[in-house]
């Protein structure tokens, strides 16, 4: 389907989704500590983190809405950075810290878990915009 008939293509829309569920999450994380690669950011530093997490989800949801082709890759490599993070942050950060910010235990085989099912799915979406990368056919480099 070319870029000019205005419809985008249904294969989109689960894209569209998740790309939306992660730029509210970025939203709602607003305030709350951030782990980035083994260190645990708080106050004005994490906010500064989710800003600039926030900015680039809405970049690539408004890519992914236009069907650029940058984004296709550009959200390829955000997931593989957000793996990375997980499993740095997994070895870096003890499980007691996460316990001290929740104000409750944590057992570590549950962050483990989680881990684990999170960086599947984001292997899972990579593999389904890789294979659904033709439908990106806007070959512009801008938003706007």
């Amino acid at each position: 389907m070319s870029a000019d008939s205005g419809r985008r293509p249904a294969s989109l829309w689960p894209l569209v989704l998740l790309t939306s569920f992660s730029l509210m999450l970025c939203f709602a994380s607003y305030g709350n500590p951030f782990p980035f690669m083994g260190t645990l950011y708080q106050g004005a530093s994490a906010q500064r983190f989710v800003f600039g997490d926030s900015l680039i989800s809405l970049y690539l949801l408004i890519g992914v809405l236009k069907r650029q082709r940058l984004t296709v890759w550009l959200l390829i490599g955000y997931n593989l950075v957000d793996i990375c993070n997980a499993w740095v942050n997994l070895s870096l950060i003890p499980a007691a810290e996460y316990a001290r910010l929740a104000g409750s235990p944590v057992p570590e085989g549950d962050l483990l878990s989680s881990t684990l099912l999170a960086s599947i799915a984001l292997i899972l979406m990579n593999m389904y915009i890789f294979r659904m990368r033709r439908e990106f056919d806007n070959p512009s480099p801008y938003l706007f």
